[in-house]
């Protein structure tokens, strides 16, 4: 930490945070070169039931994104309460659910739900909750879960319009059916429209 700010970031981390508490905070007992005797030198802390040993180690030692704090959340309002608690005290927003406190620390406020989305091993799921979190600084839960919907939605279009018969058009002059297989049918065009292929089945 920063200026003799270790106790102070550990006061509001454990006021933010369930399962948090400071424990003892240590004087130097002489002179070196970040502090003079009698300051502050280490915190013992412990924020959602981990242990940390902060250490006020001068203005030549600032942290940055390499270490950051992980908290998952359950929903909406706990993303939404930590978030506010951060930034309200000074922090700043970032992307893609991270921001930083005040004392230049990193954290990424990450709903359970946008994990599960995006490690949901289904590849078009996962590439849509990905690319909406991209657009976000603050994680919205349901605009993820929309982009996500808008996925299943049409997958499920595609197979009744399938199952129903949908796109079958008869070539003039064959005398046969272009008939198409959900999945990768030939001359199915994204549109949902049936386009000549290059080779077809004439059934």
């Amino acid at each position: 930490f920063q200026n003799g700010k270790a106790a102070e970031a550990a006061e509001f981390y454990a006021s933010v945070f369930p399962d948090s508490k400071v424990g003892q905070v240590v004087d130097s007992p002489a002179d070196n070169p970040s502090m003079k005797a009698g300051e502050e030198l280490t915190v013992d802390f412990t924020v959602l039931g981990r242990p940390f040993f902060g250490l006020n180690g001068g203005p030549d030692f600032k942290p940055n994104e390499s270490v950051s704090f992980q908290v998952l959340t359950d929903d909406q309002a706990e993303t939404d309460r930590y978030w506010n608690a951060i930034i309200d005290n000074g922090g700043q927003a970032s992307a893609c659910g991270w921001c930083k406190d005040r004392w230049g620390f990193s954290w990424q406020i990450t709903p359970r739900r946008l994990m599960e989305l995006i490690t949901s091993g289904d590849k078009e799921k996962s590439k849509r909750a990905f690319e909406a979190m991209m657009t976000m600084r603050k994680i919205d839960i349901a605009a993820v879960e929309a982009a996500v919907v808008a996925v299943v939605e049409a997958e499920s279009e595609f197979e009744e319009r399938a199952d129903a018969g949908v796109g079958r058009r008869r070539l003039g002059g064959s005398g046969g059916l272009l008939r198409g297989h959900v999945g990768s049918p030939p001359g199915w065009a994204p549109e949902g429209r049936w386009t000549r292929p290059r080779r077809g089945c004439l059934l």
